[in-house]
């Protein structure tokens, strides 16, 4: 096969979309790089996938990277210390991790670790993600931001977590909820730190815009607004109102809408002090996006600002607006989820079998075949360059009409297959033909309809939720073989029983792509693609179709040498544990198959040699992983 490294690079825009992080070596395998180390090798995903098979962690897995985690949380920190120094900013940044983007224990546990000298903080949206912020040793200064709809429980333990240091702000989301938290502080004797949540009138573009705009769900108008604050001063409460939080929205992916959003929280930053609100904290929320595809430019999957402009660009808005209200500068904080986790998780999966649309060769036409069936393996003779075209038209025409007369009985089992056969290989010719030309025409749009389908180890419901449920995209590449040109072109179905179970949307330098570029499946060994990027949402809101449970995740962490240390394994669930998340008593099941079993030697239907195999082979399914195994 072509060796050519630099052109398979290429054709999946690593480069353009990687962020430095992944890479690929001369021997065609895709690596991590450590962001900490410019200087260390990258190490080969192949090679790791090969060490964990041998410590016996199997695909599908989530592979989270530590090193990459904590690069993130280190460059939106410095970023804004950089910003603030620069424009001489008069206050610090205090960021805060959304738990919502990424709940599992091993990635807050982490993010806390790695933000504790940033004094970087939670944000909880609800009582779970409260209980998981206050299990955690916060730095001094961190804040936990309490967002979303909150009873009075969760503002009991909110008020209550100020006794032991906690940073806690609970932020008023409309006049009802003030008056809970009015009623709460009269029990305990407490003050509350409190903030109040605006909603902005400044719409973003890209995907999620329903997120910001006065038509947003949560957050308070101006009526709304000036109501709490009126209330909490008839109670006494205005020294507790510290914090504004005005939500810019979510993958912002213009910087001018961060501008304008910021510009218009700051108005409301004045007025409220002028109302007499002590803020000392102004909260952006989230927005902070993704180049999912590396094309740098206000699109839905992609931003047209880096980390640092961001960064400045929030600081000098803020700056401006307050020193021309000659107010003192408030202390900043993001909310940024996608931003920080995004990069530090990948699928991985390998590829079960394929269904080829082409075939090597054609069957000879047999003399009582039908007449289309010769007309069709005719083409063969004058297909050429110059007449693709017309050979792929007359190709389908035949093949339609041979599948008309097969419905209604004029053309046997056998007949059609030859056809059928005959069709895949003349697709085969003329693919070639098409790939060896430079001409462009819709010839190309013909053949993504014939494109190959590969039948892959994951289920994209469980895994990779918004790439099916909002056409999110995350870029997809073959794990090895990049120093070969692929050979074929795909679509990948996962292994639900289910014809949505599929990803036909892919990343390419080129643009976005209905198939992906792929190798033939090797003799030897496990073709393996990776889907990265996943770290935020997609580990949390999967879910249970087919029954296929979490996959295996794995924690490493990069070295310096090239190797890697595995830092946690979460073993993926069994078909015991998914079946008691649907209701189902695993030792029942159990009781309920022995018992048909016993019924069934009685009747002589089984031998009762056999009881111990059924039964054997009954406990071992319900005790294994969903996946192929």
């Amino acid at each position: 096969m072509k060796q050519d490294h630099t052109r398979s690079e290429t054709i999946y825009g690593v480069d353009r979309w990687g962020k430095g992080l992944i890479t690929v070596l001369p021997n065609g395998d895709v690596a991590l790089c450590d962001p900490a180390r410019d200087s260390a090798t990258p190490i080969s995903l192949p090679d790791i996938l090969q060490d964990l098979e041998q410590r016996g962690i199997a695909s599908p897995l989530v592979l989270r990277v530590s090193s990459f985690l904590e690069h993130e949380i280190r460059n939106i920190n410095e970023s804004f210390a950089s910003a603030i120094k620069r424009v001489g900013y008069q206050a610090p940044y205090r960021g805060v991790f959304p738990i919502k983007v990424n709940q599992q224990a091993q990635v807050v546990d982490r993010i806390v670790e790695f933000g504790r000298p940033f004094n970087y903080g939670l944000e909880a949206g609800s009582k779970p993600e409260l209980v998981i912020a206050l299990a955690h040793r916060l730095a001094k200064d961190a804040l936990i931001v309490c967002n979303g709809v909150k009873d009075a429980e969760f503002i009991r333990l909110a008020i209550l977590s100020r006794r032991l240091g906690f940073n806690t702000v609970i932020v008023l989301e409309s006049p009802k909820e003030a008056e809970t938290v009015i009623e709460v502080t009269r029990e305990l004797g407490i003050d509350p730190l409190l903030g109040v949540r605006v909603k902005l009138t400044n719409q973003i573009g890209g995907k999620w815009q329903e997120s910001s705009g006065d038509r947003s769900t949560f957050g308070m108008n101006t009526d709304q607004l000036l109501r709490v604050v009126d209330r909490l001063k008839d109670e006494g409460l205005l020294h507790c109102l510290q914090l504004q939080h005005s939500h810019l929205g979510s993958q912002v992916p213009d910087v001018n809408d961060v501008r304008r959003a910021a510009a218009e929280a700051c108005r409301y930053f004045v007025e409220l002090t002028r109302e007499g609100a002590p803020l000392t904290h102004l909260d952006l929320g989230g927005g902070l996006g993704i180049d999912y595809t590396g094309e740098k430019r206000a699109a839905e999957n992609s931003i047209n600002y880096t980390v640092e402009e961001y960064c400045a660009n929030v600081v000098e808005t803020v700056a401006y607006a307050m020193d021309e209200a000659e107010l003192a500068h408030p202390i900043l904080v993001t909310e940024s989820g996608r931003a920080v986790a995004a990069t530090s998780s990948m699928l991985i999966f390998d590829v079960l079998e394929t269904t080829l649309y082409d075939a090597p060769d054609a069957p000879d036409v047999q003399p009582d075949d039908h007449h289309l069936v010769a007309d069709l393996a005719a083409i063969s003779g004058y297909l050429e360059a110059g007449r693709v075209q017309e050979c792929w038209n007359d190709a389908s025409f035949y093949r339609d009409e041979l599948r008309a007369l097969f419905r209604r009985g004029y053309v046997d089992l056998r007949q059609m297959a030859r056809a059928e056969r005959i069709y895949l290989s003349l697709t085969a010719r003329i693919k070639a033909l098409v790939a060896a030309s430079d001409e462009v025409n819709e010839m190309g749009e013909h053949l993504e309809k014939v494109a190959d389908v590969y039948h892959c180890n994951f289920s994209l419901f469980q895994s990779l939720p918004d790439v099916w449920a909002i056409d999110q995209l995350h870029p997809i590449v073959p794990l090895q073989m990049l120093n070969q040109v692929p050979d074929r072109r795909a679509v990948l179905s996962d292994i639900t029983c289910d014809s949505d179970g599929k990803v036909d949307q892919f990343i390419l330098a080129d643009g976005i792509s209905p198939s992906l570029p792929v190798h033939s499946l090797p003799e030897e060994g496990r073709y393996y693609l990776g889907v990265f990027f996943v770290g935020a949402y997609q580990e949390t809101l999967g879910d249970l179709h087919n029954l296929f449970g979490d996959t295996n995740v794995v924690t490493i962490d990069l070295r310096a040498d090239g190797g890697f240390d595995l830092l946690h394994e979460q073993e993926g669930d069994t078909i015991s544990q998914v079946l008691s998340y649907v209701e189902y008593d695993p030792a029942d099941c159990v009781a309920a198959f022995r018992k048909m079993v016993d019924e069934a030697i009685s009747s002589g239907a089984v031998k009762a040699s056999d009881r111990k195999i059924l039964i054997g082979a009954y406990r071992d399914s319900i005790n294994g992983y969903t996946y192929y195994e």
